[in-house]
C-alpha cells in the first residue's frame, strides 16, 4: 500500500527545502575553516570572499528556511 501525501511523514518539497537548509549550514560552517586557512596564509582578499561566501550562505538559508515552515504550515507556498 502506498502513502497518500496526507499520510507520509514529509512532502517531497519539505523534504527538498530540508536538504537544501542542511546543505547550506554545512557549506556556512566550512567557510569558518576556509577563513581560518585564509587568515593562517595572511590573504586578506581570500578571507574577504569566504566571509562575503558565508553571508550569502546565510541569508539563502534563512530564505529557505522561510519557506519551509510556510510549506509545513499550509502544505505549499
Amino acid at each position: 500500500m502506498t502513502a497518500t501525501g496526507s499520510e507520509r511523514a514529509m512532502s517531497n518539497l519539505e523534504y527538498d527545502l530540508l536538504t537544501a537548509l542542511h546543505h547550506k549550514a554545512e557549506a556556512v560552517k566550512a567557510y569558518e575553516t576556509y577563513i581560518n586557512d585564509a587568515q593562517s596564509m595572511d590573504s586578506q582578499p581570500c578571507v574577504e570572499l569566504f566571509q562575503k561566501l558565508r553571508e550569502q550562505d546565510k541569508q539563502q538559508a534563512q530564505e529557505i528556511r522561510q519557506h519551509l515552515q510556510e510549506v509545513m504550515q499550509k502544505g505549499k507556498m
